[in-house]
């Protein structure tokens, strides 16, 4: 939620839904501000005072953070007003004020994923929102609450600065520690020193024995997966148009979201506004997962050729193709990325189209594409 102006200059903003995630954002609040200083985080405040503009107070206090935290959870996107309107198609909606400020000037914006929430599909957003949709996510769950925060924690210290005195406050202990019962001092720990002997010789003894059975287990395992792995290892039976070799698509371990991801795509419907992407390729290559994209040209295929991809949840986010495919794309610089998330049966392709003209101006076209598999 938005503050006060008195609040300028802190470097972290937390932006929530109080119907949504107040609670995570509560507790994020409080292991930031362990580890960087009240100074540095900025969360909420009573309100915005009377007869200023609130639209100004939110831009304000955005303008004076290095990184805007979107804490997003299930129902960030759906959560209406009194009159059952959806508060994020609303211009005045706080949330989308302070995104939509972080990212209309740059400033770093990391959507925090909570309670299993997923990226909002880009049809859902406004369209001051939409460059949400293409920023990397982080999620913090539950049961990993301590190490994921860790993560998080260490990845804001290039957007600010820790305080000496913040150097050694720990954030949370990531293992239960077990401390010594009342009463137990040193002083009556040596009385009790000729009891300990037999019971730690005792000790040294069942742990001999559990290492040696671990160990036997461990071979046997060992000995067991090793045809598996040779078969793991042979080499791949196709390759990509880029000339490479993917690994095996039934390689384990890999996350059943990426798997449903790969293979070869075409477009399902005639491509909309100024799109020409036809098809896609997603692979595995060296551990990486790679997209090979072709368009459509007047006169022959497009290939825009191969680009690493990042999984954020369920989708995976592309890095930049520059085109200069057409005489369009040539006149005013286009670049694109893909968000891929699959539906079902098909894939569903999020296009962010950026168009540079000579003279300096931007124009941004996002576009929804749905795509079929290859048979």
């Amino acid at each position: 939620m938005a503050g006060s102006e008195s609040t300028q200059g802190r470097a972290i903003f937390i932006s929530y839904r109080r119907d949504d995630s107040e609670g995570e954002a509560g507790r994020l609040f409080d292991d930031l501000v362990r580890a960087y200083g009240d100074d540095s985080v900025f969360m909420d405040v009573t309100g915005i005072e009377p007869g200023l503009d609130f639209r100004k107070a939110i831009d304000a206090n955005v303008a004076g953070c290095g990184v805007l935290l979107a804490m997003i959870g299930p129902t960030w996107a759906t959560v209406k007003d009194a009159e059952g309107n959806l508060r994020l198609n609303s211009p005045n909606d706080f949330v989308r004020l302070e995104i939509a400020s972080a990212l209309k000037r740059g400033i770093a914006v990391i959507p925090v994923l909570v309670h299993g929430a997923k990226m909002p599909p880009l049809e859902v957003l406004p369209e001051d929102l939409k460059d949400l949709r293409y920023r990397n996510s982080v999620e913090l769950t539950h049961a990993r609450w301590n190490s994921d925060v860790a993560l998080l924690t260490a990845a804001l210290k290039s957007y600010v600065s820790v305080k000496k005195s913040q150097e050694t406050e720990t954030v949370h202990a990531t293992v239960p520690v077990q401390l010594p019962a009342p009463g137990s001092a040193a002083s009556s720990s040596n009385g009790n020193k000729g009891r300990l002997y037999p019971i730690a010789i005792a000790a040294l003894i069942l742990l001999a024995i559990v290492g040696g059975v671990l160990f036997y287990l461990h071979s046997q395992s060992q000995s067991a997966a090793e045809p598996q792995q040779a078969a793991v290892g042979q080499p791949a039976a196709s390759t990509p148009a880029t000339g490479t070799q993917t690994v095996p698509q039934t390689q384990t371990g890999m996350p059943a979201a990426e798997t449903a991801l790969l293979g070869k795509w075409k477009l399902a419907s005639a491509p909309k506004g100024d799109d020409n992407l036809e098809r896609v390729e997603v692979v595995i290559f060296e551990g990486r997962l790679m997209v090979q994209a072709w368009g459509k040209c007047p006169e022959r295929a497009c290939d825009w050729g191969s680009k690493r991809a990042s999984m954020h949840g369920d989708s995976a986010v592309t890095d930049t193709w520059e085109l200069r495919n057409t005489p369009q794309e040539t006149r005013a610089q286009r670049s694109a990325t893909l968000s891929l998330t699959a539906a079902g049966d098909g894939l569903q392709v999020a296009v962010k189209n950026r168009y540079q003209t000579p003279n300096g101006q931007t124009k941004d076209v996002y576009n929804q594409l749905q795509l079929q598999k290859v048979q």
